[in-house]
């Protein structure tokens, strides 16, 4: 059983967004069984669909029967019809296809957006336990429970046993929470129940190409998923990298030129980095992370402070951090400063461990360059799961930059850029986010002011309550 629950209001355009009319029951005729779609509740405060699985095992034995000769009792006896399993996979594209593609009719901009939900999955087998639960979901920003059951209520001193029933909470797009769903329910299933070829590859990059490639435990995802079958693992992680990473040497040239042509007159990156600098020694901080670290421009100042203890950058870019490495000449510091200073490849949209325990995270003219649907899952990785008690956070002012030559109306500073914001926009999103984290929050203007259009960029110091 599969049970998705939203709180967005009106909660019931889930029922749009599914497309299955809360008002109904609904059955799909599957080739080893039935699918049925029921709304237990349906208010505009909270919605929840069902997906049942109801599996036939007499159909199972005779599909098997026609690809295998021989019986086995293991045919008949198994967790097939009990446990979710790669059946439910095949449930979820059968039943939700659509929804899978992030299409709806009636609520387009909807399917769009990121609404909060919260999946259910009982039982769910993994046969790591609830370790192998967290390192799946936890990295695309899922919140994770997962409640083992007994191997049998009668003869406890047997343990626990390999199933779970699974919940998951995050703010996420529909098609992504089952996206998510449909690769990795059969990545824990050890029995996948169908032929594994080269059309394995292909569906497992498509549904995978927003988010696989970053995922720290990609190899395992893409071993498990294959049936461990090498040579098509081997095919499918090449491809993978070779997919994320695009050239980043040309990429980064090419961010570097546009921010020197348009804002060195101004010397916005040195403002912005005294801004930082200045909020970051007022709050007495002793070890700091850069988030989007880049090439290193801020992490070569905070190097300079001996007051920092421990200094960290990270950048999902490799070749950045390749040029911070040689920048900062790390190699060939001292021992003792050498110590202070890590650098590390990853993502903001997945969650990390090695981000944990500094006193403060900035993230300098990082989060226009985050797609607006990422923006969720960059909330959770930096003020829920993380959570330091000072965050700075920079972008630019889209106000400001009629101020500047040869940009047309409309136009972003960087071609990067996924978003600018207004002033207005801005302090409404992190006065949201500080809200749902517990955050004080302040905005501050970097750069010369416009009397009309503001400065050109934007700061915002986000203080945690209580943690002085």
């Amino acid at each position: 059983m599969l049970t998705i629950t939203t709180i967005y209001n009106p909660a019931t355009d889930l029922g749009y967004l599914l497309h299955k009319n809360p008002a109904n029951v609904h059955t799909a005729s599957l080739p080893f069984g039935n699918a049925y779609v029921f709304y237990p509740e349906a208010m505009p405060e909270r919605c929840t669909a069902v997906l049942l699985l109801d599996i036939n095992p007499v159909d199972l034995v005779r599909a098997r029967r026609s690809r295998t000769a021989g019986a086995s009792i293991r045919q008949y006896v198994n967790d097939r019809p009990y446990a979710a399993s790669s059946f439910l996979s095949v449930a979820i594209l059968r039943v939700f296809g659509t929804a899978l593609t992030g299409r709806s009719k009636e609520r387009p901009e909807l399917a769009e957006t990121p609404i909060p939900l919260r999946v259910r999955i009982a039982p769910l087998y993994s046969n790591r336990g609830e370790d192998l639960l967290r390192r799946l979901f936890e990295p695309l920003g899922y919140a994770v429970d997962a409640q083992a059951h007994v191997l049998d209520e009668r003869i406890p001193e047997w343990g626990d046993s390999d199933f779970f029933t699974l919940t998951l909470t995050g703010t996420v797009r529909l098609s992504t929470l089952l996206t998510h769903l449909y690769v990795l329910v059969p990545v824990l299933d050890d029995e996948k129940h169908y032929w594994v070829g080269e059309d394995e590859v292909e569906k497992l990059l498509r549904r995978g190409s927003d988010w696989l490639g970053r995922h720290p435990e990609r190899d395992l995802i893409v071993r498990r998923y294959l049936k461990y079958r090498r040579s098509l693992a081997r095919l499918a992680l090449a491809r993978l990298v070779e997919e994320d990473q695009p050239d980043p040497e040309a990429a980064e040239t090419a961010r570097e030129a546009e921010e020197e042509r348009l804002e060195r007159p101004l010397s916005l990156q040195e403002q912005r980095i005294a801004a930082v600098l200045a909020v970051l020694h007022t709050a007495e901080v002793r070890s700091v992370i850069d988030l989007g670290c880049g090439s290193g421009g801020l992490l070569r100042e905070l190097l300079k402070d001996r007051t920092l203890e421990r200094i960290a950058g990270m950048d999902v870019s490799s070749r950045a951090l390749e040029i911070a490495r040689e920048r900062l000449r790390i190699d060939s510091l001292p021992a003792a400063r050498r110590e202070r200073i890590a650098l590390f490849h990853g993502s903001l949209s997945y969650r990390d461990r090695r981000l944990a325990g500094y006193d403060a995270a900035v993230a300098m003219e990082v989060i226009e360059h985050l797609d607006p649907w990422r923006l969720a899952a960059f909330e959770q990785v930096v003020f829920a799961q993380t959570g330091p008690r000072l965050v700075v956070l920079t972008t630019p002012n889209a106000e400001y930059n009629p101020n500047f030559p040869g940009l047309s109306p409309g136009e972003f500073r960087h071609r990067d850029h996924r978003f600018e914001w207004t002033r207005a926009q801005f302090r409404e999103w992190t006065s949201d986010v500080g809200t749902r984290h517990d955050y004080a929050v302040s905005i501050h203007p970097v750069g010369p002011e416009d009397p009309q259009l503001g400065a050109p960029t934007q700061m915002a110091v986000l203080k945690k309550r209580g943690a002085d």
